[in-house]
């Protein structure tokens, strides 16, 4: 008698496991209908081709340089002074890789102040090493 209330308990629990399974293939049907960042649909056959971030961008990044679709920014958008990211004015840090807010850059430069005070450090630390050894 205990055998068929474990076999009733494990039907369940197969049971469980499917209805699971079920909802997890509707979960990634919908997510394959997602729109992507730019507005435009992915589509759900094959690998996607990367299109810029920046809101109505139609740049073709087919024949795009490997880093911009990577990065999934265009060559004009990865190099523009100002780009208006979700009513926001960005800019793409070279160094990071991503948009930042313009109060993040010194003047006209392509990387954050953040990032550039890290290069710098390392600068500095190279050439003081360097110095310090041919003067001995």
């Amino acid at each position: 008698m205990e055998d068929n209330k474990w076999e009733g308990k494990r039907s369940m629990n197969e049971a469980e496991e499917e209805e699971e399974e079920h909802e997890n293939v509707e979960e990634d049907n919908k997510r394959k209908r997602v729109l992507t960042l730019s507005g435009r649909k992915q589509s759900s056959g094959g690998p996607a081709l990367p299109s810029c971030q920046i809101e109505q961008c139609t740049a073709d990044m087919a024949d795009a340089k490997p880093y911009h679709r990577r990065h999934k920014v265009c060559e004009f958008h990865s190099k523009a002074p100002v780009v208006l990211i979700s009513g926001i004015q960005q800019r793409f840090c070279q160094q990071c890789s991503r948009f930042h807010q313009l109060a993040e850059f010194d003047e006209a430069k392509r990387s954050c102040r953040r990032r550039l005070a890290g290069h710098n450090e390392r600068r500095r630390k190279t050439s003081y090493d360097s110095h310090g050894e041919s003067s001995s």
